[in-house]
């Protein structure tokens, strides 16, 4: 007991940020991910003005968290490596990929800015083999293992995302490697391939999960919302592919397989919205589950705005003109829950920061 009330004092010594520091969720560069797609998205969409703004600020996030990883990893090693081997807490190290390829991608799209882009595309390929080899491992020699209700969420496609990212910034940047166009592609169309592998894998058991499992809804935690996303990132890098085929031979033999699984991933990630928001009324309004702040909400505004930003590639990729609508409203409703997200996060942030009250006099 007086080791628990040691502990107690020497958290509130360290004070608010310290803390904050050594209990920082390694998933909160899907602050990152989501308000880069929205920038993107907004691009797409002609709304100049508003992605510039988003990708400043979202430069800005990434670089304030990754100040605070920095610290957490020099302070509080311990913590650090121990989420590696956390089932729940691990998989969110591949946010931090995923946000150095969305953020790359951004700058790209929206101030065609390859210097900045192929900087943090380097930053992105490391990290990428760091984790995807180092987190699965220490998951795999572990000794104690939670059973399969309790080890698995949605949140561990996040390693598709990463992929992914990674696959999309190599197709927007290969141009600029004209004598090695054609290797830069290549590894975008093995990045691609893996995502499409790990996707299978994983949601194999997120849906038996699901289905065979005891579901609550605090088990419904906003990461599932990757379930969807994981497709739509698939489809944007299986359509930058597409339209990169012309670049590349081996690219332009495979095109009918290149837009068949492309199509496929839109549609597969087509098919979770509904479910999602049905199971997402179920948690807040049958269930009355309290909806506040949490930083997992930010892996639900990205599907959002990736959904938009997936849609309209395909459209220029396959020419579906038909579903030209698509990518507007997504963009707007995007728009809406990172708006939403972030008033959370000024609120917790207020909170943080504000001044503890004085003794009583």
């Amino acid at each position: 007991m007086a080791g628990v009330v040691a502990s107690g004092e020497n958290y509130r010594r360290r004070g608010p940020i310290a803390v904050r520091i050594q209990t920082l969720l390694p998933a909160y560069f899907a602050l990152v991910m989501a308000t880069g797609i929205v920038g993107i998205a907004a691009h797409l969409e002609g709304l100049e003005l508003l992605a510039q703004v988003l990708t400043w600020l979202n430069t800005a996030a990434f670089i304030i968290l990754c100040a605070l990883t920095a610290a957490r990893i020099v302070l509080y090693p311990r913590a650090f490596f121990r989420d590696f081997s956390d089932f729940d807490r691990g998989p969110g190290f591949f946010t931090l990929v995923a946000g150095a390829g969305v953020l790359g991608s951004e700058w790209l799209t929206v101030y065609a800015n390859w210097i900045v882009a192929l900087i943090l595309w380097l930053v992105a390929i490391p990290l990428w083999c760091c984790f995807m080899y180092g987190v699965f491992t220490s998951f795999i020699v572990r000794e104690h293992k939670p059973l399969l209700a309790d080890g698995i969420n949605g949140g561990w496609l996040i390693a598709v995302v990463a992929t992914q990212a990674v696959s999309g910034l190599g197709s927007l940047l290969s141009p600029e490697f004209t004598h090695y166009q054609n290797a830069v592609l290549f590894f975008a169309l093995s990045m691609w391939l893996c995502g499409g592998m790990l996707y299978i894998w994983l949601i194999s058991l997120i849906f038996y999960r699901y289905t065979f499992f005891r579901f609550l809804p605090s088990d419904l935690m906003p990461s599932y919302w990757i379930n969807m996303g994981a497709m739509a990132i698939s489809t944007l890098s299986g359509a930058l592919l597409i339209e990169r085929a012309p670049a590349a031979d081996f690219l332009a033999n495979m095109l009918p397989f290149l837009r068949g699984f492309t199509l496929f991933f839109w549609a597969t990630a087509t098919w979770w919205i509904p479910m999602l928001v049905i199971l997402g009324f179920w948690r807040h309004v049958v269930k009355k589950f309290r909806l506040a702040y949490d930083p997992l909400y930010w892996g639900a505004v990205f599907p959002l705005g990736m959904y938009s930003a997936c849609t309209y590639r395909l459209v220029e990729a396959m020419n579906l003109r038909f579903l030209a609508w698509l990518p507007v409203a997504f963009l707007y409703i995007a728009l809406a829950a990172w708006l939403a997200t972030f008033a959370g996060l000024v609120r917790r942030l207020a909170a943080v920061f504000r001044p503890a009250p004085g003794p009583a006099v």
